[in-house]
């Protein structure tokens, strides 16, 4: 069940690391993100799932329309920056002559290793094939439907009044208030995080008890590395002596 995502994994990601080293733009990491997820879970479920059900298609119509949109919002994005974004620049600076080794581990190897963590519930849903009619079942799995239809149109909403102020006229240093991010400094990073609260439980109905603390990596993973790790800190880090931000924390 495992090891065939961990070669898709180690092969997508090294196919993208060249390509990466060809442009010298380790930014497009965040395009083959969200695709890979898609890719793989079409792979996966298909050679591993005999018996389809309701829960199979929400699951590969959940992953697959969070990882197009958000591949397709981010290729956007960089195309309209143009070259690499500032993450990367400042890392390319500041390994210097292991720029090459690091970037494929550090950057492109370690996202691969992400991504088999948060894919748990999608590997481990094949793990049964029948499910017993239960309401509580469908209970769970509307639920997690649910959950996952409210954190991407929040995280969509967020990404597109984020992206239509970058692309309006306006004084350096000014901030987004307006909208969602009226309510929040990080709407789309909640946004994501709700999306795989929901995915989690879509694929709960075929998880054994035993196998439950694995899956809920997933959602976990995804909030601690958007609140503690890659998300959150770094944004803030580069705006800290932005005075219109500090205001924006205050309120």
């Amino acid at each position: 069940m495992f090891l065939l995502p961990i070669l898709f994994i180690f092969s997508y990601m090294t196919v993208w690391f060249g390509m990466a080293w060809l442009k010298k733009n380790n930014s497009i990491v965040d395009v083959a993100w969200g695709l890979g997820f898609v890719l793989l879970t079409w792979l996966h479920l298909f050679l591993q799932v005999s018996v389809w059900t309701v829960s199979h298609y929400f699951l590969l119509i959940a992953v697959s329309a969070w990882g197009l949109r958000l591949s397709a919002h981010i290729a956007y994005r960089n195309y309209l920056k143009g070259g690499e974004d500032w993450r990367y620049a400042a890392w390319r600076k500041e390994w210097g002559k292991t720029v090459v080794w690091r970037s494929f581990l550090q950057v492109f190897m370690l996202q691969g290793f992400f991504m088999g963590v948060i894919m748990m519930p999608v590997l481990l849903c094949p793990s049964k094939t029948t499910l017993v009619a239960h309401p509580l079942i469908f209970l769970v799995r509307s639920l997690g439907f649910i959950t996952f239809l409210v954190g991407f149109l929040y995280e969509t909403i967020a990404d597109y009044q984020l992206l239509q102020f970058t692309k309006s006229i306006r004084l350096k240093g000014d901030i987004l208030e307006t909208g969602l991010w009226k309510h929040s400094r990080h709407p789309n990073y909640f946004g994501e995080i709700v999306v795989w609260i929901g995915i989690f439980f879509i694929a709960v109905p075929f998880i054994d008890l035993q196998e439950t603390l694995l899956a809920a990596l997933s959602p976990v993973t995804m909030i601690w590395l958007l609140s503690r790790v890659s998300g959150v800190p770094m944004l803030e880090r580069k705006l800290a002596e932005n005075a219109a931000y500090k205001n924006y924390i205050e309120k």
